[in-house]
């Protein structure tokens, strides 16, 4: 018997068109994606277009195409652009309309910079009263995405420090050699010591060396620098003071794309910790869905915090009730905001871990494990020898906040049995305390050891960690494609718009 084959007829004709609406199931996540940005108020997107002149695509279209493009781990204009034109569900979310690589990444870089975070926003309220998280109990962690910036082309301040002094330095020896071949000329002219550094000062000082040396006999090798140094040195303090101007305080910054910072990343390829432009990315989530994120230039995760729960009351106008974070968040400075907001913080500090294990409880070192007399305010050392007030100091972290230290010192350590493990140095034993943070800490203690405390930090591990693990991993995001800390900032609202929409209609 012959095998029967099913009738295939490329040119056959419809009696109705067909609807791409019928070609897609009912099911599919591509409509729940859909109905939800329907469901959005997108005004603050909307409004970012002057009226005039040719129509634009629909930016409620252009945002579906991109969150959906962004659940299914395509990241490139040009990938959106082809799939707008071959993938029936990209082409059912465009209504068969063509946008090109350009007006994706157009709306994507500028038409979204003031409007993407109340539309995420939205999207977390929508959730929150279909009891599907709870945005007053927050868990915080934060990951570094490397920047798209060329690793060699970066710029140290300390390395622009070092050259502005060079070039100081350089300048007093010619000055100096200038007041030794022609002093009667120099004497009102400018003093021996000259500490101006700015381009402006430094060609007019190598200005009036040159006049007074024009017809003097002075060595060729000077002669030459001289020369040198008109032409090249104020053009490099003019970029030595533009790359300041960009890094604005931080310790570094790429050529390629000046927000970024350079970072040790763990996830390196080549397992060595390299040095590469990035960005400290900071997200809030409540049972694996992203409540609030925010970009950062600097590296660790203590100065980022404040920021980022500020953002997160501009987006619900309060405070949350309690957050949950690692150790790379137990500061003074966060503890006490944290208290000042009425936030109960779960927070742990660097050495919580360790001061539960006996080793350290013994240890005499640690000033923590001395005895306190508040009455007459002073320590005990290990042998019972009263260690008295004997003043405070101020100090300021590298973020400005200030703390108050006070210090104790013992009165005799000489001939002490105990000295070998109780401190090394030479003279009487002094610690430093802050009070204030060591009432913080406690309190941070009593409710870490609170069953309250227990079951939040067992959960933590599985909340923002996740959440970066599926993006990173799952999702293959490690390397932003935009420059810029407010571009970089839409993208990584795109990312966590579609992690969330994933997990809802998971």
């Amino acid at each position: 018997m012959r095998p029967k084959f099913k009738y295939y007829n490329q040119s056959q004709a419809f009696l109705l068109p067909p609807s791409l609406d019928e070609m897609i199931k009912e099911t599919h996540p591509v409509r729940t994606i859909n109905k939800i940005i329907d469901e959005i108020d997108i005004s603050d997107i909307e409004n970012n277009y002057i009226g005039g002149g040719a129509t634009s695509y629909s930016p409620r279209m252009l945002l579906k195409i991109l969150v959906y493009a962004y659940m299914n781990n395509v990241y490139s204009s040009r990938r959106i652009e082809n799939l707008v034109q071959e993938n029936i569900h990209y082409m059912w979310l465009s209504g068969m309309q063509k946008p090109d690589h350009n007006t994706i990444n157009r709306f994507r870089s500028k038409r979204l910079a003031s409007g993407l975070k109340e539309v995420f926003t939205k999207v977390v309220m929508l959730f929150h009263k279909a009891g599907i998280l709870d945005i007053k109990d927050l868990y915080t962690d934060g990951t570094k995405i490397e920047a798209n910036a060329n690793k060699y082309s970066f710029v140290w301040s300390k390395n622009i420090r070092t050259r502005k002094e060079k070039i100081l330095q350089q300048v007093n020896e010619l000055w100096k050699y200038a007041l030794q071949v022609s002093a009667e000329e120099m004497r009102d002219v400018r003093p021996q010591s000259y500490e101006e550094i700015n381009p402006e000062s430094i060609t007019e000082t190598i200005e009036e060396i040159n006049k007074v040396l024009v017809k003097k006999k002075i060595d060729k090798n000077v002669r030459a620098k001289l020369t040198k140094v008109k032409k090249t040195w104020s053009e490099q303090l003019r970029k030595y003071e533009a790359y300041e101007k960009q890094m604005n305080g931080r310790n570094s910054c790429s050529k390629t794309d000046p927000d970024a910072v350079f970072m040790r990343m763990k996830e390196d390829r080549m397992q060595n910790g390299q040095l590469k432009a990035a960005y400290n990315w900071q997200i809030s989530t409540n049972n694996q869905i992203v409540v609030n994120y925010s970009i950062h230039q600097t590296a660790g995760d203590t100065s980022t915090f404040i920021e980022h729960i500020e953002s997160y009351k501009r987006q619900y106008r309060e405070y949350p009730e309690s957050i949950t974070a690692d150790a790379g968040y137990g500061g003074h400075e966060n503890y006490k905001y944290a208290e000042d907001n009425k936030i109960e913080a779960y927070i742990k500090y660097n050495y919580f871990h360790k001061e539960q294990k006996s080793k350290w409880q013994k240890d005499i070192s640690k000033s923590d494990n001395l005895y306190y007399n508040e009455e007459q305010d002073c320590y005990y050392c290990p042998m019972g020898q009263a260690m008295e007030n004997i003043g405070e100091k101020e100090k300021i972290t590298l973020n400005g906040y200030k703390q108050i230290v006070s210090r104790y010192r013992a009165k005799n350590c000489v001939g002490c049995q105990l000295r070998a493990t109780c401190h090394e140095g030479a003279d009487n034993r002094t610690i430093e305390i802050n009070k204030e943070a060591k009432r913080l800490r406690e309190q941070a203690k009593s409710r870490l050891m609170s069953p309250e405390g227990v079951k939040k930090r067992k959960r933590r591990p599985i909340e923002p960690e996740a959440v970066f693990g599926n993006i990173k991993h799952n999702k293959q995001f490690r390397r932003f494609l935009l420059r810029g800390k407010e571009k970089v900032e839409i993208e990584v609202g795109l990312l966590a718009l579609a992690h969330n929409l994933s997990k809802f209609v998971a």
